[in-house]
């Protein structure tokens, strides 16, 4: 059985339907503090398969020796963590503890438990964002905030924890997830105003924010938005179950980007969805924000030559899976 920590989440919900689809036996566990229970339902009905669930806090201890002494886990993915780069600015205390808390608990029960896999999710935010793109895995890393140091904080335990147990460890560095499933039925809805660009753009197409601020216009890139390398969530979720192939016949770490290798600026993004969509994005031009660079993206090679993987599915896919979760969830 794969553990899933933090499955219920926009990423996590996706792996999770994507294993459950391969005839995978999945474990989802969650405290639910960045999602909500009835995902796990919607996981379940997108796949047409039953998944198992634990409600905890994967940073306690004794929860968690008890859900694998329930449970017969033979890998982990990790996905859990708070995420949010701003928060992260306000907050660093609470990131620390909890991402890296969350690290060391379950590594200590994987080894405790003899699980030997595990699949980690990173960040492109381990890289020097002054490094000219294309980003490789051996590219300059330098991190500007506490979110993207706890990544690299915890990519780092575990590379000292596998030169001193027998351990496959994949810590996969995504670029900019996006999309949901084409059930409609699982995607990405956060609170309020989004962090992100595409979600920002859905609830602007759909009615409920009035326009999208695009940060910045000046940039040295075409027109003049940034530009980012957004990977479909679904192509994302295929290169973990890659992942977890890969590592289970090696042992040892490694770090591989998960992307595209194309960038597609702001302004592209948005026109690309009023033609999925049919509605229309009014934006609102505002200074650049301290921080965002012009051009990142990734060279995926790594994860052709080791993982057999590459993107199928690109930005128009992306805006039409994405307005039809917000069109179905709207809906109801």
């Amino acid at each position: 059985m794969i553990l899933v920590a933090g499955g219920a989440g926009f990423i996590g919900s996706h792996v999770c339907a994507e294993l459950l689809e391969q005839g995978r036996d999945v474990l989802v566990a969650d405290n639910f503090s960045n999602s909500t229970r009835d995902v796990i339902g919607r996981i379940s009905e997108a796949a047409n398969k039953r998944l198992s669930f634990a409600e905890i806090d994967l940073a306690d201890k004794k929860a968690v020796s008890e859900l694998f002494s329930r449970y017969d886990i033979d890998s982990v993915i990790l996905l859990a963590g708070y995420k949010a780069v701003g928060e992260s600015v306000q907050k660093p205390l609470m990131y620390y503890r909890n991402n890296i808390d969350i690290a060391l608990t379950l590594l200590e029960q994987m080894q405790l438990s003899g699980v030997k896999v595990l699949i980690f999710s990173s960040s492109a935010t381990v890289y020097d964002g002054n490094s000219p793109s294309p980003l490789k895995e051996n590219s300059p890393l330098c991190q500007t905030n506490p979110y993207g140091r706890t990544k690299r904080m915890i990519e780092q335990i575990l590379d000292d924890t596998v030169k001193t147990a027998d351990m496959s460890v994949v810590s996969l560095r995504y670029f900019n997830p996006v999309g949901a499933h084409k059930s409609g039925l699982i995607g990405e809805d956060p609170n309020g105003i989004p962090n992100n660009l595409m979600p920002y753009i859905a609830k602007v197409a759909s009615g409920e924010l009035r326009y999208l601020n695009v940060f910045g216009n000046d940039y040295p890139t075409p027109d003049g938005t940034g530009i980012r390398d957004y990977i479909h969530v679904c192509d994302l979720a295929k290169g973990h179950v890659k992942a977890l192939e890969y590592a289970k016949n090696h042992s040892g770490i490694e770090y591989i980007n998960l992307g595209t290798g194309r960038g597609t600026s702001v302004l592209e993004m948005v026109c690309a969805f009023e033609k999925a969509s049919g509605k229309p994005v009014p934006y609102k031009i505002m200074p650049r924000r301290a921080g965002d660079i012009a051009v990142c993206f990734a060279d995926c090679s790594r994860a052709k030559e080791l993982l057999g993987f590459e993107a199928a599915l690109g930005v128009d896919d992306m805006c039409r899976d994405l307005w039809r979760y917000q069109s179905l969830k709207n809906s109801n």
